[in-house]
């Protein structure tokens, strides 16, 4: 080999490394992109792709396959929002090519095949019984994910508001369980990458919301609990955070616009009066400081007035249903987003998916303020608004329930099992009551067992919340009997699940494990929502009610095929019910069959209920 050749080899061999170089400084200006891939033969076609990395907006972006809408900048040079249409792109992989002067690199960007009738999913509705998880604190199914490198918080179980490392591959291991309950959806409090120092465990301060945290699994660990879920003809809800996200999310500290989030400048809290939200005296500022302030300072408000934080909402919502095959979504803090664009956030979704369902969370003590965010509200449309979301939570029933309506033993015109009775006679308001979520309790309340230690009360509570009309949620741990209590934080009402850990002393998954008071709360809850499942009345059935009278409170569901009879004493002494001023709803029915214990009972005849007792009679 002679010095010319070692000479030339060394000259081909810098330019290589140089050119090599000139790549690599050039493709790592792209540092994310965002939505990562889309799908074809969406409804929604025009896609605003995020394309973030150093002074990205200096360089000239083109596709050849793809028709580019706009390309819109923003004061910070970092960021680049490039909108296609996909209208006729087939599924498949695309090039980018960005060039500034005489450099230029290339991005490839995949549109991805939709499942079959993916527009066409059914949602959750009220012929389900949801299951809600507080995901950290269910079942440790690996715990070789507790911790992780690229995550600050580590897992400390003896820490009540730390991570437990309760996660995805723990309710993959326990479906059948959740099943065997009577459970038809689950609902896993949110999922997405938290990276806060502290309290990260319920992750609502996201930090990457196109990416499961790592303490919980992976994005295919997600789509695998959606595939198992979907095996066994069960739901998947996603619970979703429009109003903020937490103050590590990665944008943060390069935000793509002052005003993506909302800014006094910088933080003010918000001040939770969402009266001010529909309050047609409300002052001006009062509203702002409502919808715009912080909920708290560790969670950015976002600003879904500005259309590219709306269009980003919008396609990450769109995304995580394709992507996850999801049937429906829970809202964290519906009003406090801005209120046209939640209500355009929603109907994008539901125009892409008219099965669909969405619940939003309404805080709120009054019937006529939770019904208002119902869609085609006619109390939201004297202020011509519709805020198109199809579900909201029934946090009066909730707040009855909660206030120890069980504990009222005598009735008068406001106590007692009235409660109830009045809480539904304001049904009226409410555009669908069938499709509003019913619950006793959830991850931000008291544990049902702190309101009613007695079984004999929370049988009474599930009573209500099987044949009640709406949608039933069940927070777990309360079939077998888990107490908290919030007044010594939200660690005690979001308890490890006995028997979710390597190494616990119990285990309740399993019937053997549990103590003989659990199984007694185990077993009646099962019963009655597995009862549930194939009652039609009970899903989608009228209610008639009677006034009570001595503190017992009966009510019908019914159909024309099928009539249930629910009576519910809430006295503590035995109480005679004659039946003869039910006859509207019993001239054609002679007897009426107990479906916790199967006896029949004579209906034309006196009925007994002992104290704190009630019946669910189907009748024939």
């Amino acid at each position: 080999m002679t010095i010319a050749t070692i000479s030339n080899q060394k000259t081909r061999f810098a330019l290589a490394l140089l050119c090599l170089f000139y790549f690599t400084q050039s493709y790592a200006q792209i540092n994310r992109i965002e939505p990562p891939f889309w799908y074809s033969d969406m409804h929604h076609t025009d896609v605003q792709i995020l394309f973030y990395g150093k002074n990205i907006a200096q360089n000239k972006v083109s596709t050849p396959n793809l028709i580019i809408k706009n390309i819109q900048k923003t004061e910070n040079p970092n960021y680049l929002f490039v909108t296609v249409d996909t209208k006729n792109a087939a599924p498949g992989s695309y090039t980018f090519t960005f060039t500034n002067g005489k450099k230029s690199f290339t991005q490839n960007y995949s549109l991805k095949a939709r499942r079959k009738d993916s527009a066409l999913r059914k949602g959750f509705d009220s012929s389900d019984m949801i299951y809600l998880i507080m995901s950290d604190r269910f079942a440790n199914g690996n715990p070789t994910n507790d911790s992780s490198p690229n995550l600050i918080e580590k897992a400390d179980r003896t820490n009540k508001d730390g991570r437990h490392g309760g996660d995805i591959e723990g309710i993959i291991q326990h479906l059948d369980y959740i099943k065997e309950l009577g459970a038809t959806a689950v609902w896993p409090t949110p999922l997405c990458e938290d990276n806060d120092e502290k309290g990260s465990y319920h992750t609502y301060g996201q930090s990457d919301v196109y990416k499961i945290d790592e303490r919980f699994g992976t994005n295919e660990d997600y789509v695998r609990l959606s595939s198992e879920l979907h095996k066994r003809g069960m739901k998947l809800i996603k619970d979703y955070v429009t109003n903020h996200w937490g103050y590590k999310h990665w944008m943060m500290d390069d935000l793509p616009t002052y005003d993506w989030i909302h800014q006094f400048p910088g933080y003010k809290q918000t001040s939770y009066r969402m009266t001010t939200q529909f309050d047609s005296n409300a002052a001006a500022i009062d509203r702002n400081v409502c919808m715009d302030g912080w909920f708290v300072q560790s969670m950015p408000d976002l600003n879904q007035s500005n259309p590219l934080v709306l269009n980003y909402l919008i396609q990450n919502a769109l995304w995580w249903i394709e992507f996850a095959d999801l049937d429906g979504f829970r809202v964290d803090t519906y009003p406090y987003a801005d209120k046209q664009a939640i209500a355009h956030w929603t109907k994008a979704i539901m125009d892409e998916y008219p099965d669909f369902n969405i619940v939003g969370e309404a805080w709120l003590y009054s019937t006529a303020q939770i019904a208002y965010w119902q869609k085609d509200s006619k109390i939201a449309a004297i202020q011509s608004y519709n805020s198109n979301l199809p579900s909201v939570m029934d946090f009066m029933t909730q707040s009855v329930i909660s206030e120890g309506v069980f504990n009222e033993d005598k009735q008068d015109w406001q106590k007692g099992i009235v409660g109830i009775y009045n809480t539904l006679a304001s049904d009226f308001l409410y555009p669908n009551c069938n499709n509003i979520l019913l619950f006793a309790e959830n991850h931000d309340t008291n544990r049902l067992n702190q309101y009613y230690p007695e079984f004999e009360k929370y049988r009474l509570t599930m009573l209500l919340l099987a044949t009640l009309r709406g949608i039933p949620q069940l927070y777990y741990g309360a079939e077998i009997g888990m107490a908290g209590d919030k007044s010594k934080g939200d660690g005690d009402i979001r308890r490890d699940f006995p028997g979710g850990w390597p190494g616990d002393l119990q285990n309740a998954f399993t019937k053997v494990g549990r103590t003989p008071d659990q199984q007694k709360y185990f077993e009646l809850t099962a019963q009655l929502f597995n009862w549930r499942k194939t009652k039609k009345v009970i899903h989608t059935g009228k209610t008639t009610h009677y006034v009570p009278e001595n503190n017992v409170y009966v009510y019908f569901r019914h159909n024309d095929n099928e009539s249930v009879m629910v009576l519910i004493n809430n006295s503590t002494e035995k109480q005679t019910i004659t039946t003869e001023r039910f006859s509207e709803n019993l001239k054609k029915y002679s007897k009426g069959t107990d479906v916790i214990t199967q006896k029949t009972i004579a209906i034309q005849q006196p009925i007994v209920l002992e104290p704190k007792t009630g019946l669910v009679l189907e009748l024939h």
